[in-house]
């Protein structure tokens, strides 16, 4: 119980630390900037991620149920630019891909 207390305390700290430092620093504003691009950069790494399919020894391949379930997800990104509304359509999106066996 102690480890998982402390994994968990640990967790937090590393997570909330910064926040609270850059909060009472003044970064400059190129800083500031370039920190800007950090959630595109991840996000569009998971996505990718999430497109592709890994065999050793074979280049990437796509996963063709992420792809037709991307779509509608994209879209309704570029259209809503909410994140609940993108959330909600990719679930949608894979439950139906799955659910016609479609990829």
């Amino acid at each position: 119980m102690l480890t998982i207390l402390g994994a968990g305390i640990g967790t937090w700290l590393i997570r909330v630390v910064p926040f609270l430092l850059v909060k009472a620093a003044r970064l400059p504003k190129w800083v500031l900037q370039f920190l800007s691009f950090v959630p595109v950069a991840i996000l569009t790494a998971i996505f990718v991620e999430g497109m592709l399919v890994y065999r050793p020894g074979q280049w990437p391949t796509v996963n063709p149920q992420n792809l037709i379930a991307a779509v509608p997800t994209v879209v309704a990104a570029i259209i809503s630019k909410s994140l609940l509304v993108t959330v909600v359509v990719s679930v949608v999106s894979m439950a139906a891909v799955r659910a016609l066996g479609w990829g």
